[in-house]
């Protein structure tokens, strides 16, 4: 556990900067959505720099063209600040938590839970963060060993989805304990955060934000019976796979990873990276309500607005 252990300590070292108040702004970075109006909030954004005398810049992601700032280095920001929805949180998080930095979350009509920060709210949140009146949120990550390329990590989920015609056929493993084998469209690991999104839509459960655990979903099998597993933050996930002649992809946050997919081991990694938050914000759960992924029952909606009788 040598990886929780120093991702833990990164953490740590950003709470206590938050409790002793050592930190100073210098430099601020932005990651924003490549197509989506962003005008409001990253007109705030420049003016809250401006007026406190701290420098702007771009960070690089990946497939990122949209020129708002200068470009600068991650690591040489003290926050970085994401304008967009969750894929531009993810991009902004993957980029910080290589240089152990905090972002903070805009939303810019999104139905995501990585960005708590409303267009209108960039100025107060600043303010906000700049005077040490927030709370690091720790958010793991999934690390995924893999036999015959580089390591990789996700913060959301990772998937491996039959590409074409023929299906994938994957052998699931959990401490070298055999769980499944399944033909069919692939499957889908995820985080807690990762949980509300592509594996909520192919039927998975939700798991609670601060869950010490993870998930293993099946995308459509052909026949049998193999329900999705939660799996303990201490296991381990041994996937292997065989394709069709269509063949598979890897998707990691979403993103294709690669084409060749290969035996994988899948661990669960705590504190990987440090997402800006406020004690007053909504919570995790009532956000899902909120933006109706999360719907009562009909009944109970109708008996909450009863018919009014004809006259």
């Amino acid at each position: 556990m040598q990886a929780d252990t120093v991702m833990s300590e990164r953490y740590d070292s950003i709470a206590s900067l938050v409790a002793t108040g050592e930190e100073a702004i210098a430099r601020v970075g932005v990651v924003v959505h490549p197509s989506r109006d962003i005008d409001r909030p990253l007109g705030a954004l420049r003016e809250w720099t401006r007026r406190h005398g701290v420098d702007l810049v771009q960070v690089p992601v990946p497939s990122q063209h949209r020129e708002v700032a200068e470009p600068g280095n991650t690591g040489e920001c003290d926050l970085l600040v994401a304008i967009g929805g969750d894929g531009t949180g993810l991009a902004a998080i993957r980029a910080a938590a290589a240089a152990d930095r905090p972002v903070l979350g805009v939303a810019c009509g999104s139905l995501g839970v990585l960005t708590t920060v409303p267009p209108d709210g960039v100025t107060h949140a600043l303010d906000r963060f700049s005077q040490r009146d927030w709370l690091p949120r720790p958010l793991p990550a999934l690390e995924v060993a893999r036999g015959d390329g580089a390591g990789l990590f996700a913060l959301n989920d990772i998937a491996i989805v039959r590409a074409g015609v023929g299906q994938v056929r994957a052998t699931a493993r959990v401490d070298g304990i055999l769980f499944a084998r399944l033909a069919g469209d692939g499957c889908i690991v995820s985080t807690p955060i990762g949980s509300s999104a592509y594996a909520l839509a192919a039927g998975g459960p939700l798991i609670a934000a601060t869950t010490d655990a993870y998930l293993f979903t099946p995308l459509p099998t052909h026949g049998g019976f193999c329900p999705p597993l939660v799996v303990g933050a201490d296991s381990e996930l041994q996937l292997d796979t065989m394709t069709g002649h269509g063949g598979a992809r890897l998707e990691v946050d979403g993103q294709i990873a690669d084409t060749e997919v290969g035996p994988l081991t899948i661990s669960f990694r705590r504190a990987v990276a440090t997402v800006v938050s406020f004690a007053d914000q909504e919570p995790s759960l009532a956000g899902l309500r909120r933006r109706r992924i999360i719907i009562d029952s009909p009944r109970i909606l109708a008996e909450d607005q009863p018919v009014e009788p004809r006259a």
